[in-house]
């Protein structure tokens, strides 16, 4: 059936099987009230806390995008999602917050910090729709996106347009070949300059799917909505344990599959050009991941993570906060392990795939290689890997959208609503998520680009959280004009202002630049091409995200068509990193401070450790409300409205055992990619 052998249906049948059953199971616990269905009871020990946090961390689309990127600029693409490693340490002081504050979601802490029910509404709204629209949705597209590239349709059944496409593609590599190793005629160099501008709009492709979006979509969406709605975060993490473990078979099979195939690491270090190797891209002009730019990686990655709407769910429904934070730092260490095994996927697929043999779409080389390389049954199971992969965090992404649209959408104007109701609206909810993250992602096309788009869309609410666990001084005024500031020009601005005609043609706007394989870079846009028809003469049109960022830098002074493609794209992620706190900052200084009382209680909870029993937890608590500045002694600029603490002997050995492990992994990864290169 189109390249599907009746093992790998039966092997996907028996999953699926598996996880309803294990989401029916779940819903027989304590999902009567919110507490239960939204957080498990907060009940969830080390082990559970383990497998959520990699199961919601790892993903398809961290496999497929990592193998992509690698495909394209080499392991320094990596970077991408392997640059979270530095935030383990972090996770280990972070998860414990979000433990402490005692709350059933991210949008609660808007109203309890700041008194502000509009602003926890807010939050609610916008995340909401940015986790359907843009999460959810770009899960969606990877498992499509490689399941596409495993049920093909057979060549006798292409229509005249898919022909060409193929052929199209097919004729771009051997003119970009023969470019190499010499100039090309005239003919020859008119024809390229067409292909390369059909290229740019996505018209060629290396084969022809029989998987049609939309069904897919609905098959695989259904059945996350069966064990979801049946069991809420407790059947969340029931699943977690096992996708996690497929997710490790799915991350693993490839790689001894691949290097079989193209004849051991000797046949891969000749195959793949040296630079490939880097660990940290030296080309910053055919390398967008360089030092500089995974510096700023770095910066939004730690901001955004603090605003992401899943953080108290998870860290909530751990039984205490030792469980949180033990949890967070191994479940998201084991993902990046599983990143050096994606990294060498995509160095065997540039081995595979280059030269004629090049794929129009690196997003389908996950999907292409699976579809060679793996038999029956083994073929089901990596089908069924992405799914459990993509499924695990969808799931946790639904939750905390149900549990936000009920807590602070709707029962601000139903505030008589009973738990059983909450519940009933919750599992609406769920429903009506994964039904918009259908939609998202049949208007998506690229990972890459939606990749950057996960990557920044939180930064804005993440400065706000970070201001609101350290600074006393942060208003709600200060708050509502920096949020509207940074959302503006980080997120709304840019998507919106690429749908005006004036800005896409605008020609100090389309303007495009050289790397030094002479092939054209956009700027200001995702990508900048020709109207069909009107390759060689036609006007230039910019298409995709229209980066505001850098006109914004160009016009302080800062020459971005000058820079380097990795220096352009390091400015963008400095300034959505910065931008947000010098909004939030100023506005708060000249504005009325917060309620001191607000303040003082808030601040007091934060420093009051998780009780290990019901009983210690409510008398922590009631001596903590009666005196909030019980644990002053413990700031560590007690005359300042900055609330850093001092650590203790938990936070220290953790923090320093966190930055071993990190330099370890890398270590490791590194000493792998020598031996693979031979260096």
């Amino acid at each position: 059936m189109n390249g599907i052998h009746f093992l790998d249906i039966l092997v996907f049948i028996a999953y699926m099987v598996v996880v309803i059953y294990l989401g029916r199971r779940s819903s027989h616990g304590n999902t009567s009230n919110q507490e239960g269905y939204f957080l498990a009871g907060r009940k969830l020990g080390k082990v559970y806390q383990f497998f959520l946090n990699f199961g919601n961390a790892t993903d398809a689309n961290g496999a497929v995008s990592a193998a992509s990127m690698v495909y394209q600029q080499g392991v320094s693409g990596v970077w991408l999602g392997f640059q979270l490693i530095f935030l383990n340490p972090y996770y280990w002081f972070m998860n414990t917050w979000f433990r402490r504050v005692r709350l059933v979601t991210t949008a609660d802490l808007f109203e309890d910090r700041l008194g502000s029910r509009k602003l926890a509404s807010f939050y609610a709204v916008f995340q909401s729709l940015a986790a359907m629209f843009v999460v959810i949705g770009f899960g969606n597209l990877v498992t499509y996106k490689i399941c596409a590239a495993l049920v093909t349709k057979p060549e006798v059944q292409w229509t005249v347009e898919e022909r060409s496409a193929v052929e199209g593609h097919a004729a771009l590599h051997q003119l970009e070949m023969r470019l190499a190793e010499g100039p090309l005629g005239e003919t020859e160099a008119v024809e390229l300059a067409m292909l390369r501008e059909r290229d740019a709009r996505g018209e060629l492709r290396s084969f022809v799917t029989a998987l049609q979006p939309f069904s897919f979509y609905l098959c695989y969406t259904l059945v996350v909505g069966i064990y979801v709605v049946a069991g809420g975060m407790a059947a969340t993490a029931m699943n977690e344990v096992l996708q996690s473990i497929i997710i490790v078979a799915f991350s693993v099979i490839l790689v001894p599959a691949g290097l079989v195939a193209i004849g051991g690491f000797d046949a891969l270090r000749d195959r793949v050009p040296a630079n490939m190797f880097e660990l940290v891209g030296s080309n910053a002009d055919l390398q967008q991941i360089t030092g500089l730019s995974l510096f700023a990686l770095f910066l939004v990655a730690i901001i955004q993570i603090n605003g992401i709407i899943g953080n108290m769910g998870i860290s909530g429904s751990a039984k205490n906060e030792y469980a949180a934070r033990l949890g967070a730092v191994t479940g998201t260490y084991a993902k990046r392990l599983m990143f050096i095994l994606w990294a060498f996927a995509g160095l065997i697929a540039v081995a595979m795939f280059s030269g004629a043999d090049t794929l129009a779409d690196p997003d389908l080389a996950w999907g292409t290689m699976s579809r060679q390389l793996l038999g029956p049954g083994m073929l089901g199971l990596m089908i069924t890997g992405v799914l459990a992969a993509n499924m695990s965090t969808v799931a946790a992404q639904t939750v905390a959208v149900s549990a936000l649209i009920v807590r602070n959408v709707y029962h601000p104007f139903f505030p008589n609503t009973t738990q059983q109701g909450a519940v009933r609206l919750g599992r609406i909810m769920v429903v009506l998520a994964l039904a918009v993250g259908v939609v998202a992602a049949m208007m998506m096309d690229s990972v890459f680009s939606a990749l950057l788009l996960v990557q920044t869309v939180s930064v804005p609410f993440g400065a706000v959280v970070m201001l609101m666990f350290f600074w006393r001084r942060l208003t709600c005024v200060g708050v509502w004009a920096g949020l509207l500031l940074a959302i503006g020009l980080n997120v709304v601005g840019p998507l919106f202002l690429s749908q005006l005609d004036s800005i896409r043609s605008h020609p100090a706007l389309t303007v495009r630049a050289e790397d030094s394989m002479g092939r054209p870079q956009p700027i200001y846009f995702e990508s900048v091409e020709r109207p069909v028809g009107r390759e060689l003469d036609g006007d230039l049109e910019g298409k995709g995200r229209f980066h505001l960022e850098l006109v914004i830098v160009n016009a302080i002074g800062f020459d971005v068509e000058k820079m380097s493609s990795s220096g352009r794209f390091a400015a963008r992620f400095f300034f959505n990193a910065i931008s947000p706190f010098i909004f939030l900052i100023a506005v708060s200084l000249l504005t009325r401070p917060p309620e001191k009382s607000r303040v003082d209680q808030f601040f007091g909870r934060m420093k009051t450790p998780v009780g290990a029993t019901a009983q210690e937890e409510d008398e922590a608590l009631a001596a903590t409300q009666r005196d909030p500045h019980r644990f002053d002694d413990q700031k560590l600029f007690p005359k300042s409205s900055w609330e850093f603490t001092k650590w203790n002997r938990v936070d220290t050995i953790g923090f320093v055992v966190c930055c071993a492990v990190s330099g370890a992994i890398i270590w490791l990864f590194q000493i792998l990619l020598d031996l693979a290169a031979g260096a």
